[in-house]
């Protein structure tokens, strides 16, 4: 009876690998995941009510609309172009910015504050567009709710219980990323942010920032954003290595920083 239930496990797990294998990151690199895209927007939506009912979006719709349009501009290029991005700023003196489940992307203004040009803001952009991409937190959130809940995602199956457990898996998938998972978001961010026709460099400029904000920082926001990522000198040195192997020699990337620091004008 145990080898005919252990056959039937490894029958559904093969079946399961073999059909949900998606796109998590340049270069077609696949894993095996088990929520839909539809569900993982549905879990986005409800993280969305969360925070726009805590935070305050901004009702500068010039701001608005010209985050919108490089997080568009990146994210078309990127690796999953299955989802209906949202790009959104929220009035803080945090210097943060995040993504929840299923395209939705924050930045808050006191990061927009800090920055000098539009490739420093495709980096942050392009960083959260890589999270999504490699489904970060849909591989989180599956490593804490159990197969049998899994299971009954993957079939098409919705149930109290399953709503409950998702419920309880929304809290940890929001206290943030690996490290490993944060060097990756680094890469896929830089490389969507070169193929959009900004300059890589812009992120090693964003990083170089955070460095020096690094010195004395009396800042909890920042303080936080630091304590949940990498060491900084680790992320200059890494995405300064990778850009070597983007082969830009002659090529003409842009900074963007007339239009940004108009832009920045505008923040309150």
């Amino acid at each position: 009876m145990k080898k005919i239930y252990l056959i039937f496990w490894i029958f559904i797990c093969l079946s399961l690998w073999l059909f949900n294998c998606a796109t998590t990151g340049p270069g077609g690199k696949k894993s095996l995941i088990l929520i839909s895209t539809q569900e993982e927007v549905s879990i986005g939506q409800s993280l969305v009510k969360d925070v726009e009912s805590q935070s305050k979006v901004t009702d500068d719709l010039v701001l608005a609309e010209y985050v919108n349009r490089v997080g568009q501009k990146i994210a078309s290029l990127s690796d999953r172009t299955d989802l209906q991005y949202h790009f959104k700023v929220l009035e803080s003196p945090e210097i943060n910015a995040f993504a929840c489940p299923g395209g939705f992307i924050y930045v808050y203004s006191g990061l927009l504050k800090t920055m000098d040009n539009e490739a420093q803001l495709s980096g942050v952009l392009g960083h959260e567009i890589g999270h999504i991409v490699a489904r970060h937190s849909v591989k989180r959130l599956q490593q804490v709710l159990g197969l049998q809940v899994l299971l009954s995602i993957a079939l098409g199956e919705s149930s109290e219980v399953t709503q409950k457990a998702i419920g309880a898996g929304l809290t940890v998938i929001m206290q943030g990323y690996s490290r490993q998972n944060e060097f990756e978001a680094d890469y896929d961010g830089t490389l969507y942010m070169t193929k959009a026709g900004y300059d890589p460099e812009g992120m090693v400029e964003l990083f170089g920032k955070f460095k020096e904000m690094e010195k004395g920082s009396k800042t909890s926001s920042l303080d936080q954003l630091l304590a949940s990522h990498p060491p900084t000198v680790d992320r200059i040195a890494k995405v300064e290595e990778e850009i070597k192997s983007f082969n830009l020699a002659g090529k003409q990337l842009a900074f963007g920083k007339e239009d940004y620091q108009s832009i920045k004008s505008r923040l309150k």
